[in-house]
């Protein structure tokens, strides 16, 4: 049974779809929601650096739960969420230790073959390398 689902968001259609799915998911099997947002300093930016050199990752981590709570606004006692750097998969896989998560939940977001052989595919990365359940949502 699921207990601790890992949700990648982002804020696209896609991982807002992962995140309604993972929490009727916790609902239906007493479980929890991770939420963590993965910046990297090539697609973040300023906010990136900014998130990594000083601590404004708690102000970004309550506007990260005001987000969800749009999308489904009764799930609060239900997540956790962290905002953190790296390469998204790598991030992803190592929350599965350091958090004993159980399952992860991904949104599906169609690219270009020249899309994805440049940047990669997170979710094809995850699903490749994961040593627990992965659930792909388009």
């Amino acid at each position: 049974m699921v207990k601790y689902s890992l949700v990648g968001y982002d804020g696209s259609d896609a991982s807002r779809r992962a995140f309604q799915f993972a929490v009727e998911l916790a609902r239906g099997t007493g479980g929890r929601v991770r939420v963590v947002w993965v910046l990297q300093v090539s697609e973040g930016g300023a906010d990136a650096c900014a998130l990594m050199m000083a601590d404004s990752g708690t102000q970004r981590a309550q506007e990260l739960l005001a987000e969800l709570a749009t999308i489904v606004p009764d799930a609060a006692d239900l997540v956790d969420v962290e905002l953190t750097h790296g390469s998204p998969g790598d991030v992803l896989l190592s929350q599965v230790d350091e958090h004993n998560v159980d399952h992860i939940v991904i949104g599906h977001t169609e690219r270009g073959a020249l899309a994805r052989w440049l940047l990669g595919s997170v979710s094809s990365n995850v699903l490749a390398r994961a040593h627990v359940p992965v659930t792909i949502v388009r």
